[in-house]
C-alpha cells in the first residue's frame, strides 16, 4: 500500500469513527452495537472495531451491565476546551448581557454547526443568579427554536434539505414538522430578518432570535 492509499484509508476510518459518534444524541444518549450499525449503516464488525477504539480512548463509555454505549467525558473534555478557544465565547458576555437587561428577558447566543445550533453564551433573569465559570455544552434543534431558524433560513437549500432529512420531531403541539410548511416559515424569516418560536420547542416559552452574520441572538419569555 502506497503513502496515498494509507493516507485515505486513515482519512475513511476517521469518517466512519465521525459517523459513530454523531449516531448519539440528546434523545438517544445509549446505543448498542445493533442500533449504531443501524443509524450509520455501517457493518456491524465494523461498529464494533470503532466502538471499542473509541472506548478505549475514552471517547465512548460502556455500560457492561447492558452492553450498550454513551458518549464519555473526554469528548466534554474536548468541547469545553474548544468553546473556551472560541474568541466569540470569550468577547460576547458584556454583549448578551447587556441585551438581557435592555430586554428584561433571558438571552441565547448560539451558533450553527451545520446541523443543530450550539450554546456559546446565555444570560437568565431567574433570581439574579451569580455568574459562574461553569461550562454547559449543549445544543437545540434547527426547526423548533428562535436561533435555529434565524440561522437556518440563510442555509442553502441543501443544508435546509439536509436538516429536514436528518428528521423534524415534534416537541409541542406547534412544532413546525412538515417540510414545505417549513421552507415557507423560513422564506418568511428571510424577508423580515427575524425568526420567532412560538411555543414551538417548549411549551409557554416563545423567542424571538436574529441572525447576525455567523451569531444568533434571542430572547425569550414563558407565559404567564
Amino acid at each position: 500500500m502506497t503513502s496515498v492509499d494509507s493516507s485515505r484509508q486513515s482519512v475513511k476510518s476517521l469518517f466512519k469513527m465521525l459517523e459513530v459518534l454523531e449516531a448519539f444524541s440528546s434523545t438517544d444518549p445509549e446505543l448498542s452495537v445493533v442500533e449504531i450499525a443501524r443509524r450509520t449503516g455501517l457493518p456491524r464488525t465494523t461498529v464494533h472495531r470503532i466502538v471499542d477504539s473509541l472506548r478505549s480512548v475514552g471517547f465512548l463509555e460502556q455500560d457492561a451491565s447492558r452492553d450498550r454505549y454513551r458518549l464519555g467525558i473526554k469528548l466534554f473534555e474536548l468541547g469545553g476546551s474548544a468553546l473556551m478557544n472560541l474568541p466569540l465565547y470569550r468577547e460576547a458576555p458584556p454583549f448578551v448581557d447587556t441585551l438581557a437587561k435592555l430586554s428584561g428577558e433571558d438571552v441565547h447566543l448560539c451558533i450553527f454547526d451545520g446541523a443543530q445550533m450550539v450554546f456559546v453564551n446565555r444570560r437568565s433573569q431567574i433570581a439574579a443568579r451569580p455568574h459562574n465559570t461553569v461550562i454547559t455544552m449543549e445544543a437545540s434543534p434547527c426547526h423548533s427554536t428562535g436561533v435555529g431558524k434565524a440561522a437556518l433560513a440563510f442555509q442553502s437549500d441543501a443544508v435546509i434539505d439536509r436538516v429536514i432529512r436528518a428528521g423534524l420531531p415534534r416537541f409541542t403541539p406547534s412544532t413546525i414538522v412538515e417540510p414545505k410548511r417549513l421552507k415557507t416559515e423560513l422564506a418568511a424569516i428571510r424577508s423580515r430578518g427575524y425568526s420567532v418560536d412560538d411555543c414551538e420547542h417548549e411549551p409557554e416559552l416563545r423567542c424571538v432570535a436574529r441572525r447576525s452574520a455567523t451569531v444568533q441572538a434571542a430572547s425569550s419569555r414563558r407565559s404567564a
